[in-house]
């Protein structure tokens, strides 16, 4: 799964590399949390003959998809991914694989590698080359009883490389620079089309960087979450949690 990721690049950077006009500025998000606003890309409405405005938009997506037709959220689950193999077959996800696909750019993403009753290891998982990278992901419109509207999304998830695996057994969809525009065509590629893209991402691509506790609390949002960690005797010898700890005001749905 991918419970956690980071942005690091300039709004510069990220209007080059995904192809649009421009970006409002942004400070680097080192600890992007569920429910929090994420940057997602998406198809533009087509230019004119000639015109050399982008056909790309960005957009401000709550991370935590809610399928247009729920009434209540009060019982309904916080979701943050979506299994890439099932999407298309699940109520909750197939209008928005069809129709709503978008980019979410990353510098990387955290995961946590549980050892039995060991406290669980953080990791920082970003690419080797230590670009900006692209999740696939879906979003999806939403308005509560009273009207009020916002986006929603998910990020879209496959089984880990196989350099991965031992830390999780899934990770994010990485999409292609080259890919792009195929992944954002909704009008003419259809989720049968693409299903090629929902692929884990290639051996060694990626280098797992073992990273303190610090990344588990949601107001820790400075670079030192990023920095090695090496374990201490002591340190080793402490019980911990099977399960990294979860920000209380971050997993819930408002």
């Amino acid at each position: 799964m991918c419970g956690r990721f980071s942005l690091l690049g300039t709004p510069e950077e990220i209007a080059a590399y995904l192809a649009l006009m421009e970006l409002e500025a942004f400070p680097p998000r080192y600890n992007i949390a569920p429910t929090q606003p994420i940057l997602m890309v998406i198809a533009g409405e087509t230019p004119p003959p000639g015109s050399n405005r982008p056909d790309r938009r960005a957009l401000l997506v709550r991370w935590g998809f809610i399928p247009g037709w729920i009434k209540d959220t009060a019982n309904y689950p916080l979701m943050i991914n979506a299994r890439s193999e099932t999407a298309i077959e699940k109520a909750s996800f197939k209008t928005a694989m069809r129709h709503r696909r978008a980019l979410i750019p990353a510098s990387g993403f955290y995961e946590w590698r549980r050892d039995g009753n060991r406290k669980s290891q953080a990791y920082w998982v970003r690419p080797r080359n230590g670009a900006t990278i692209a999740f696939a992901g879906i979003y999806e419109p939403w308005a509560n009883a009273e009207g009020s509207e916002m986006d929603t999304g998910a990020i879209l998830t496959t089984s880990a490389s196989e350099d991965l695996r031992f830390i999780h057994d899934r990770m994010p969809v990485i999409i292609e620079q080259k890919d792009f525009a195929r992944w954002l065509d909704c009008k003419t590629q259809e989720p049968r089309h693409v299903a090629d893209l929902l692929r884990p991402a290639q051996a060694d691509f990626f280098e797992a960087i073992p990273v303190s506790d610090k990344v588990n609390k949601v107001d820790n949002t400075g670079s030192e979450i990023q920095e090695r960690f090496v374990e201490t005797l002591a340190e080793a010898k402490k019980p911990g949690r099977v399960k990294p700890p979860e920000p209380d005001s971050q997993m819930k749905l408002f």
